[in-house]
């Protein structure tokens, strides 16, 4: 409505702006000229009676002063406006009311867009989000830690970028600076083993190996470090040295590891037979099985819901169970309960946020699953 009143007012303005002369007559130009003569004739007439000059000089300023006024007479007629009819006014003033109007209106109507509905600004934004690079992102980032090269918390974002991407120089860097910054951990050191691995083309040099082993010493369990252990064995022949690491790591492995089955693969490229994969959780026994095929379609539904709930109230109670939520997720995603999921990816995250390792897996799932938020 705004809009329109504004709009309401241009158009006022414009019609103000044609009419205003319309309403005028056109002033007489020259007028006050001829009056100068005339008090000037008067004057000597005044001069010549009073005795001032003489008849000699009064005829002869009288003949220069009426040369000058017939002379002013004849270009006041000729420059004087041709009045305009009365009725051609009233026609142009009818034309600037009505067809300036009437003309605007369907010129909007023609090319504008008076059916589009308003966007709101969340939109605007959401859409501004989406059209920006990551190219433009990382910039951002970094020209942000050219400002701030103390801010770890940048360094922490922008390593797995860079290793993603390709950029491994990059993300050593990125690595390294994050543990001068925040000091040693298994995880920390683990990461930087694994960018000096990529960036020597997959090999473990022995920059790299050293980083694994300070992480192996900080924490035995940290998984990515005795994977690549086991990787710098395998490559310097030691296949046996190997097997042996890898069959450790799984054994200590979460349920529902999703680095379980790469580690699999690892030990069948050496030669040595993998162990049996564990059930991520366990199942209903023999009797709750032969129970449910005797259920109607909806009451195993119901049954189903009902250990899905009950899973999820256990897990409020409990938020430091990681195989919990991953059992959760994909329960939901099952049933095709996508908003129940969002919710409890998000619930996950807040739960398992205190453990750097738990939040990492969980995050994993969550892609896995397709919900992002």
């Amino acid at each position: 409505m705004t809009l329109w009143f504004v709009f309401a007012l241009m158009t006022a303005a414009a019609i103000f702006a044609v009419l205003w002369p319309l309403s005028h007559r056109a002033p007489r130009i020259g007028g006050t000229e001829l009056a100068v003569y005339r008090d000037q004739l008067d004057e000597v007439s005044r001069d010549r009676a009073a005795g001032l000059i003489g008849e000699a000089e009064a005829d002869a300023a009288r003949v220069e002063i009426s040369r000058r006024l017939i002379a002013a007479s004849q270009v006041d007629e000729a420059s004087r406006p041709v009045p305009t009819p009365v009725w051609r006014r009233r026609a142009t003033a009818l034309v600037g009311l009505l067809l300036l109007p009437a003309g605007a209106i369907a010129l909007y109507m023609a090319i504008g867009s008076p059916r589009l509905p308003g966007e709101p600004l969340a939109a605007r934004l959401e859409d501004i989000h989406q059209h920006n690079s990551l190219a433009a992102m990382i910039a951002k980032i970094e020209q942000h830690l050219e400002r701030n090269p103390d801010d770890a918390r940048g360094w922490q974002v922008i390593a797995p970028v860079y290793l993603r991407l390709g950029q491994f120089q990059q993300a050593v860097t990125a690595r390294r600076k994050l543990i001068a910054l925040q000091g040693d951990s298994a995880e920390r050191e683990a990461d930087l083993g694994e960018a000096l691995t990529a960036e020597a083309n997959g090999v473990v040099t022995a920059d790299a190996k050293a980083a694994f082993d300070r992480a192996a010493k900080l924490d035995p369990n940290e998984a990515k470090s005795q994977f690549f252990l086991g990787m710098a064995a395998e490559q310097d022949g030691n296949k046996e040295k190997a097997a042996s690491i890898w069959r450790a790591l799984l054994a200590n492995a979460p349920p529902g590891a999703q680095w379980a089955d790469m580690v699999r693969q690892a030990l069948t490229r050496v030669g040595a037979a993998p162990p049996p994969a564990t059930a991520q959780a366990p199942g209903p026994d023999a009797g709750q099985v032969a129970a449910a095929a005797q259920m109607s379609e909806a009451d195993r539904n119901a049954m189903i819901r009902g250990m899905v709930e009950q899973l999820a109230g256990k897990l409020k109670e409990n938020g430091d169970d990681l195989n919990g939520w991953q059992r959760l997720l994909r329960a939901y995603v099952v049933l095709g309960e996508r908003d129940k999921a969002h919710a409890a990816a998000g619930d996950a995250k807040r739960a398992l946020g205190g453990d750097p390792g738990k939040l990492r897996q969980i995050e994993d799932v969550i892609k896995s699953l397709g919900l992002q938020s």
